[in-house]
């Protein structure tokens, strides 16, 4: 489809490796080409904000739609001073996730694919072989389940962004802990990623919240866990894709403009 020399126009929602194959079939006719694809957003939680609320926050985001969520906020950036007391909090959050059939009293069900069961295996098993923490989860099917394509909530505390858990998409219910001395380099950290989809910043302080917000190269930045919001624009920098969907921006992406010049208009009857 992205190929063909009739149509015009191709909007694509998935991953980064895909929508490069689309952009590249597309290219030699010359097409326009709207992508939504991977994140790996980061969560930015300053010392002042309310560390129940935000951390809790952050952890069921992330294992909402059993961590495939391309906008899930999976790299979350704590004072390092404060690291335990996160770790304790993000703890209890995601074993709160009961995990089994969707047709029971589960909070979690599986992940889509055996191909994505096991990519998410081998990264988990990645982070342990760097040397993060694994504060809960890990590796194999939750206890109880011996079948299906289910995934413990998990959570890597004492990561840092040179690892392959922070770098890459997992597309599973996996969150990465990494602590920051200043809010400079939380800054840095948070934008040291090829994707730009989303970001999340926590803090009591609302001007230094927005601040923030305002250095981070995300599409999407969410304050103090603001509700989803379908008028606004939604769409990344850097290879979370180009264009922008929702709200007015969304219909731009459809439309294309012709200028008409020397269209007289009709003359008024006398």
């Amino acid at each position: 489809m992205s190929s063909h020399p009739e149509v015009d126009m191709v909007s694509f929602t998935g991953s980064t490796r895909a929508g490069i194959e689309v952009a590249k079939n597309a290219a030699p006719t010359v097409k326009r080409v709207h992508q939504e694809l991977g994140g790996k957003s980061p969560n930015i939680i300053l010392d002042d904000a309310d560390f129940q609320r935000a951390v809790g926050g952050g952890i069921a985001s992330v294992m909402m739609n059993s961590g495939q969520s391309c906008n899930a906020p999976t790299r979350m950036l704590v004072p390092g001073a404060r690291m335990d007391e996160v770790i304790a909090i993000a703890k209890a959050a995601a074993e709160a996730h009961t995990v089994g059939d969707p047709n029971g009293n589960h909070k979690m069900g599986p992940v889509v694919s055996e191909t994505q069961w096991n990519k998410i295996q081998g990264l988990i098993q990645k982070g342990i072989d760097e040397g993060a923490t694994l504060v809960t989860g890990g590796v194999g099917r939750p206890e109880g389940l011996d079948k299906g394509y289910y995934v413990k909530p998990t959570v890597f505390a004492n990561v840092t962004n040179d690892m392959t858990i922070a770098k890459e998409e997992i597309f599973g219910p996996v969150v990465s802990i990494l602590g920051y001395d200043t809010v400079d380099e939380a800054v840095t950290v948070g934008n040291d990623t090829e994707y730009g989809l989303a970001a999340y910043v926590s803090g009591g302080d609302q001007d230094a919240v927005r601040k923030v917000a305002s250095k981070l190269r995300a599409g999407q930045v969410n304050l103090n866990g603001a509700s989803p919001d379908m008028m606004a624009p939604f769409g990344g920098y850097k290879m979370s894709g180009n264009g922008r969907e929702w709200g007015d921006h969304a219909f731009g992406e459809f439309l294309e403009t012709k200028a008409i010049l020397g269209y007289a208009p009709k003359v008024a009857a006398e």
